[in-house]
């Protein structure tokens, strides 16, 4: 992962991937993943998304991991709230009441360290990594969360004709990466509308990734 290229897009302002209002995928299908109320969830590479007030306003927890500073130093504020800051080895941890965000590199965060997820919440994470990285991050993620069930929300587009990030994630990519732990269902595709950055015809996917421990 090029830490550089999202540190220097934090630095610079340079976030139009950043959404002004709560994802409405979220809103609508975050109720399959059928989660008691107080159950921890699990956003990797989060930045400051607003999806973070609506779990919390929901009555869930929250654990993130982000690479920037500004981006979470941003999130707190969004919040209202002065987080407690710790250090942990090559992390910080931001903390205050039931959420807490881990700031580095997402590799450096380990199971031990982020403690119980009940489920993954992933908008941004798998599209924002370049097909290189994003073996490595799967078997990542499923290892420091115990394979929590997710939610999965990915692009499919002519990598041809836009070079991403956001990355396009096919069906089968996902399914090469999560069939082996995780019984996969496609619950939504869209189209997205005026197409991706308004360059490109896409489709937006809704993947509810469920095991044995997620009741399925």
């Amino acid at each position: 992962m090029d830490t550089a290229f999202w540190q220097q897009k934090w630095e610079n302002n340079d976030i139009a991937f950043h959404q002004s209002t709560t994802n409405p995928l979220l809103v609508n299908y975050f109720k399959a993943l059928s989660l008691t109320k107080g159950s921890r969830v699990f956003l990797p590479l989060c930045g400051k998304t607003l999806d973070i007030p609506w779990l919390l306003a929901n009555g869930y927890r929250v654990v993130g991991a982000e690479l920037s500073k500004i981006a979470i130093g941003q999130l707190f504020s969004t919040l209202g709230v002065a987080p407690k800051i710790s250090a942990l080895g090559k992390l910080e941890r931001y903390s205050a009441e039931n959420i807490d965000i881990f700031v580095g590199d997402i590799f450096d965060l380990s199971g031990e360290l982020l403690g119980v997820a009940d489920a993954i919440y992933d908008r941004a994470a798998l599209v924002a990594l370049p097909e290189a990285v994003r073996n490595r991050y799967t078997a990542h993620l499923m290892a420091i969360t115990a394979t929590a069930p997710q939610l999965l929300i990915c692009y499919e587009y002519d990598q041809n004709v836009l070079a991403g990030p956001p990355f396009s994630v096919s069906n089968e990519e996902v399914q090469r990466h999560y069939n082996a732990a995780y019984e996969l269902t496609l619950i939504a595709s869209t189209a997205v509308a005026g197409g991706l950055k308004g360059q490109c015809a896409a489709q937006e996917n809704v993947w509810l990734l469920k095991n044995d421990r997620s009741g399925s």
